[in-house]
């Protein structure tokens, strides 16, 4: 049975978005080296990606267009199992590339099916309400946060929506060179 990942890009202080929902901040300082190695690590167990709705949009009109010399985990993104959590879309397509599977219903429902479905692990990238959601549910394994040297002072937190604390136990803390710095817990 895979694992639920949440992984989110931030600000130092702890924003994963700006107050307009923008993610300028991300290249402020320069890019993350993507083929860092706890992030390929990471990457190795992972089966499926997971997704919310505005998440999707934003992939689907970036990715399937790039190849992996423009950006190294592009056929990762691109030729990974995807799902889209959402009641609004009735398909998910990408690009040239097989479409992403709408999984319309109970997110929490979703991912219980698709942790059973699933050996490897399942990555969540952005998707702040359904990270919040799922946070809240208890069905999210490990936390990894990529942070940004960058501080931008107001604007989205990672976990909307999450209305009880939850415990984290650290496992892997990693500066790179570039500044940036990867934490990854383990949610208790």
């Amino acid at each position: 049975m895979g694992r639920l990942i949440v992984e989110q890009i931030v600000t130092v202080d702890g924003f994963a978005a700006g107050p307009d929902g923008r993610l300028d901040f991300m290249r402020i300082p320069g890019p993350f080296d993507a083929t860092d190695p706890g992030q390929i690590a990471m990457l190795e167990n992972v089966d499926a990606i997971l997704l919310g709705r505005t998440t999707y949009e934003l992939f689907s009109d970036y990715w399937p267009g790039r190849t992996t010399d423009e950006e190294p985990l592009a056929d990762f993104i691109n030729e990974t199992p995807k799902h889209v959590v959402t009641n609004t879309l009735r398909r998910a397509p990408w690009g040239d590339y097989a479409s992403a599977t709408v999984e319309v219903g109970e997110p929490r429902d979703t991912v219980r099916r698709l942790k059973h479905r699933y050996d490897g692990d399942i990555v969540l990238w952005g998707s702040l309400m359904l990270a919040g959601a799922l946070l809240q549910a208890e069905l999210v394994e490990v936390v990894r946060l990529r942070i940004v040297p960058v501080l931008i002072g107001e604007g989205r937190t990672t976990t909307p929506g999450l209305r009880h604390a939850r415990t984290l136990r650290p496992v892997e803390i990693d500066a790179l060179p570039s500044g940036h710095v990867t934490l990854v817990y383990d949610v208790l």
